[in-house]
Formats: structure tokens, C-alpha cells, sequence
């Protein structure tokens, strides 16, 4: 097994709690990859681990009748696994790599554990699950409030802030599914924010230019729910 110091630690949940916490916790904690389009969750699956994600892109995706739509997104700040820490084993969403990277991964029965020990852990984790109530809450806001372009700035800088590269591998037909709009939206999209210098796309990549333009497009449905995250782990 490895061993584990919360200095080296990429998460910020996990860096945010108290060393003898970390401490409970690190040595039921096993590295794993996270490999593109890897399903990590279920729908109304029982969930055998968690992950708390180091690097890379997990979405959290709605399933209905007319496809697939993305409502969430955790990257390093976060958890995939949240129905464990609200006392159940599984949720009505799917969870899907869609950027590769690592995790720390952490066995259900492991991670109830050590919630029953530590009251910080639970301070921590419970903020998180709110946090992700607040970014769910946005998106809802944006897709009734906002044209394509818009929602599309939107979850571009979302997924900039989380795989901490300028450059993206994120092919149309996948903004497609996860903005829950034809791939042809998407092309009309991105040739707006391409034409006005917010991006770039080619190849199934996308280089952000200007992220200030991008925040301006997207208006009130960025920001807000970044606060709040920053705050309630402050709080914590």
C-alpha cells in the first residue's frame, strides 16, 4: 500500500481536513486511473467505492428519455460518490470520466467508516454535498436562461478550471451530450466563440484565449456557485 502525506495530496477536500483526520482516512485511500468515458457510477447502482479525484474530469449525467445531459462536474476540489456521504449506497445519476487522469478511490464500507469517527471529515464532506447542490442549481439556471453559446462558455470555463490546462480534448459530440443540445448547436456555438477570439478549436480540442470574455458571456451562471464552494470549505 502506499504511503500517503497530505502535502503531496492534489484534492482539496482531502487537504482541507484536519491531519489526525487525514490520517484515519489515508490509509484506506488506493490510487487508481481514471481512463476516458470510464463509467465510475451507476445509475441506481449500489456504489463500491468513492473517489476523490486528483486530477482529470468526472461528469455527473442525467439519463432521460431524449438522451443524456450533464448536471454536474467534479474535479480536484471534489468527490464522486456523494450519495455515500448523505447515509445512502446510490443516486439516480451516472458518473463518467471525461477527462483521464487519477483518483484516490475508497471502499463504501470504508469511507461510512470513517464519516462514523470523524465529525471534521463530515464537516468537510457535508459543505462539498452542498457545494455540489449550488453548482447543480446554476446549471439549471443556465440552461433556462441561456442561449447555446452562453451555456457553452459556461461549462468551458468550468472544465478549465478543473483539468488545469489551457488546451482541452473535448471533441462536439461530446459538448453536444453534455449541454443537451444537436451536435449542429454545438458547431454554431463554438463558431461564435471561435470567431470572437474566446477560443480555439481544432482537432477535437479546444485552447481557451480569453477567459474574461468567456466570464462575461456566461454571466451570473459562473462565479456564484465558485464562491460558494470556496467559502463553505473556508468554513470548514
Amino acid at each position: 500500500m502506499i504511503q500517503l502525506r497530505q502535502s503531496d495530496i492534489r484534492n482539496r477536500l482531502l487537504g482541507a481536513l484536519a491531519p489526525e483526520d487525514f490520517a484515519g482516512l489515508a490509509r484506506a485511500l488506493e490510487r487508481v486511473p481514471l481512463h476516458l468515458q470510464d463509467t465510475l457510477i451507476g445509475v441506481d447502482q449500489p456504489l463500491s467505492h468513492a473517489y476523490f479525484v486528483e486530477t482529470g474530469l468526472v461528469s455527473l449525467v442525467a439519463t432521460t428519455e431524449g438522451g443524456r445531459i450533464e448536471i454536474g462536474l467534479v474535479g480536484a476540489e471534489g468527490l464522486a460518490g456523494v450519495p455515500l456521504v448523505l447515509g445512502t449506497d446510490r443516486g439516480p445519476f451516472l458518473g463518467i470520466v471525461q477527462g483521464g487522469g487519477e483518483a484516490l478511490r475508497i471502499r463504501a464500507a470504508d469511507l461510512r467508516e470513517a464519516l462514523q469517527a470523524s465529525p471534521g471529515l463530515q464537516g468537510v464532506l457535508g459543505r462539498y454535498v452542498l457545494s455540489l447542490m449550488i453548482q447543480t442549481g446554476y446549471t439549471v439556471y443556465a440552461s433556462a436562461t441561456l442561449n447555446v453559446e452562453a451555456r457553452l462558455a459556461r461549462w468551458i470555463l468550468m472544465t478549465h478550471d478543473r483539468l488545469d490546462s489551457e488546451e482541452m480534448p473535448l471533441t462536439q459530440d461530446f459538448m453536444a451530450m453534455m449541454l443537451g443540445v444537436r451536435r449542429t448547436g454545438v458547431t454554431a456555438a463554438l463558431y461564435v466563440l471561435t470567431g470572437a477570439g474566446m477560443v480555439r478549436a481544432s482537432d477535437g480540442r479546444i485552447t481557451v484565449l480569453d477567459r474574461d470574455r468567456l466570464r462575461e458571456l456566461a454571466g451570473d451562471t459562473y462565479g456564484p456557485a465558485e464562491a460558494q464552494y470556496e467559502r463553505l470549505l473556508a468554513e470548514a
